[in-house]
């Protein structure tokens, strides 16, 4: 389980930083959600791997259990917050020029939908 919450971070935090932020705050809040649970879930695979679990007197069932849950509810709402983004996608840079100029290009939409997903 480790493992896939570690591939899969990853590759939202790829996906992520490499598409183009019109909105920064929002997709900041993505990035720390994906870059932070990276990191929390590398930390508690290796508590598992150098066996620190035997040594350190903590009930180990209920500290997954409220890890994965507090990471569901992030990821959730960095879901959200990477959907509302893309979601932007046919809304004009512009409101008052002629040419229509989209907030994201094709390719960033693209990436963000990755994203997203």
């Amino acid at each position: 389980v480790f493992l896939s919450l570690q591939l899969f971070g990853t590759i939202v935090w790829i996906l992520v930083a490499s598409t183009q932020i019109p909105l920064a705050l929002l997709q900041g809040w993505v990035m720390f959600v994906a870059v932070t649970a990276w990191f929390l879930s590398i930390v508690f695979l290796s508590v598992f791997l150098f066996g620190y679990a035997n040594r350190i007197a903590v009930n180990w069932n209920q500290a997954d259990f409220i890890f994965h849950g507090a990471t569901f509810v992030f990821y959730f709402g960095a879901f959200l917050l990477q959907a509302a983004t893309t979601s932007l996608h046919y809304f004009p840079r512009k409101f008052n020029s002629t040419t229509p100029e989209t907030i994201l290009s094709g390719r960033e939409y693209n990436i963000s939908i990755a994203a997203s997903v």
